[in-house]
């Protein structure tokens, strides 16, 4: 094989590889050698049919089998020869007007990793926020739990509704001109009145009735409302009161604890203390990281390569698309995008920048993640899919050494990063949450989100816009379910559609959401948007916030 390089600029290289025809050719002989025993034809013996024959037969297939092996075997070649780190998959080309049995002329270009320059960790400083944890925030989750185990109270045939009820209801929703809409029926619907699940004007239309009583409620689906053909449009519903509940007493007592199966009081307040602890170190860990990685910027600048910064973009922008979708006005949120389209190219530039300076730290000091570490990751992302797909995702990661690199990356990364903390000079400063969090959203800080491969987030900036409040990335996702029967899940009314924002953690995928056609995309508001939920998640690309 005869190799001539054709480019040598920046992190850009060309190649021309020449495999001759001879090379192929002895290729092609030693697979005729192994096939040759195991080959059947009529009127010979197994195993005995000449190998000409076998040529004559087969030699087109195995010439460009033989062809296509040559050809990884050279950029394998040439990768080793020039000591070449490719960034991205080398591009293979092999030349136009190539006929079978003459020599091969195969174009190979590749963008190269760039000699990162020693990376200076010495000298970092960092302060750690810390959030002690009040007996306030412990007592506010103990009274959730009590609230989510209140018992409801029949009422009286003639006592009527009143904020704080549980009305059990029939309905059928009609569109302004009467007509019943897909999703719009449903029987034996709880509501809780107040709690603020529904469209406007729904559960205090509801205040006042009693069990029996038959009523026409008026309402107006949010302008924000996912189902489009019903969005901005007035509708009907057509109630048939089932029953009224009053709520019992939500008391925190031993009998709480037991009812969640735990032995006492005690230990329900010490699992929600460690629940609390546990929310605080990961949103102490996210600032400190993000501030690291901030100085790490500002102390490196280096040409990255182009193809991975585009990969980069294009994943960020695919997720920018994905979320615009769901936007009231798809369209402007599009023009915005756009508008804005160079600014998160840089925060790409800047994640590939700040991956590559991390993985430099890492191979230089040792750092590794381990063949059992590499095992448990693998076998928790294999929970993903249904139980017979498992060992074939298993052993496509282990095939594949790009698709076991992208898993082993988060943690990697995160060694690093702790083997950095190590090396800083750390203050600690006691905080309130809300500071903690203001701190994470602040104008220099990132998104809610840890890893640099897909959670570094500057985004761009917007004059006089209004800072929300992070979600934290380990908080749990919020449901929307009514303390009632679940005979209508698949047709609630609709529920009430918060005001849009842009989620804030990259980690959030989606609040859980109602599976009836009309249902709203969440039903608390901000905080459901905001929150992460609990399941095995595939690699997310930047969300842009508002800041």
């Amino acid at each position: 094989m005869q190799t001539v390089e054709t480019l040598n600029e920046g992190l850009k290289r060309a190649y021309t590889l020449t495999i001759t025809a001879k090379d192929i050719d002895s290729k092609v002989d030693v697979e005729l050698k192994r096939l040759a025993p195991q080959m059947k034809m009529p009127g010979f013996r197994p195993g005995k049919v000449p190998a000409n024959l076998i040529r004559k037969m087969h030699g087109p297939a195995l010439t460009q089998d033989a062809l296509n092996a040559a050809i990884q075997e050279g950029v394998q070649s040439l990768v080793a020869e020039k000591q070449l780190r490719p960034a991205m998959q080398p591009s293979v080309e092999l030349e136009d007007g190539y006929d079978l049995g003459k020599d091969a002329v195969v174009k190979v270009e590749m963008e190269v990793l760039p000699q990162v320059p020693a990376p200076a960790i010495d000298g970092l400083k960092l302060e750690r926020l810390t959030v002690p944890v009040a007996d306030e925030a412990v007592t506010e989750q103990l009274q959730k739990f009590a609230d989510q185990q209140k018992k409801w109270d029949d009422a009286a045939d003639d006592y009527a509704a009143a904020m704080g009820d549980l009305v059990t209801v029939d309905f059928v929703g009609k569109t302004a001109d009467g007509v019943a809409f897909d999703g719009g029926t449903g029987t034996d619907m709880g509501v809780e009145l107040g709690a603020g699940r529904l469209i406007p004007g729904f559960e205090d239309q509801l205040v006042g009735v009693k069990t029996g009583e038959e009523k026409v409620l008026n309402v107006t689906f949010p302008e924000e409302y996912q189902e489009k053909s019903l969005a901005g449009q007035p509708a009907t519903f057509d109630i048939t009161v089932k029953s009224v509940k009053t709520a019992g007493e939500s008391k925190i007592d031993e009998d709480l604890a037991k009812s969640l199966g735990l032995e006492s009081l005690e230990q329900l307040s010490g699992l929600l203390k460690g629940q609390i602890e546990q929310e605080h170190n990961g949103l102490t860990r996210t600032h400190m990281k993000r501030k690291l990685l901030d100085q790490l910027a500002e102390g490196h600048d280096f040409e990255v390569p182009p193809s991975m910064v585009e990969a980069e973009f294009n994943q960020i922008w695919s997720q920018l698309q994905h979320e615009a979708t769901h936007e009231a006005d798809p369209e402007a949120a599009m023009a915005e995008m756009e508008g804005e389209r160079d600014d998160y190219r840089k925060i790409a530039e800047r994640r590939v920048r700040l991956g590559l300076l991390l993985s430099e730290i890492g191979q230089a000091n040792g750092v590794e993640v381990s063949n059992q570490e590499m095992q448990r990751l693998l076998a928790q992302a294999a929970q993903q899919y249904p139980a017979e797909q498992r060992q074939q995702f298993m052993q496509y990661v282990q095939s594949e050494p790009m698709a076991a690199a992208q898993l082993r990356a988060p943690l990697y990364e995160d060694k690093v990063v702790d083997f950095l903390f190590e090396k800083a000079e750390i203050t600690d400063r006691e905080a309130t949450r809300e500071e903690l969090e203001a701190a994470i959203e602040s104008e220099d800080g990132f998104a809610s989100g840890t890893h640099v491969h897909d959670h570094d987030n500057h985004k761009p900036k917007k004059k006089a816009a209004a800072k929300k409040k992070a979600a934290p990335a380990d908080d749990a996702a919020v449901t929307d379910e009514a303390p009632a029967s679940d005979a209508a899940d698949e047709a609630k009314p609709a529920k009430k559609a918060p005001a849009k924002k842009k989620a804030a953690p990259v980690e959030a995928e989606t609040a859980v959401t109602e599976s009836s056609p009309v249902a709203a995309e969440n039903a608390e508001g901000t905080e459901a948007a905001d929150a992460p939920a609990k399941k095995p998640r595939a690699k997310k690309a930047a969300t842009k916030t508002e800041a």
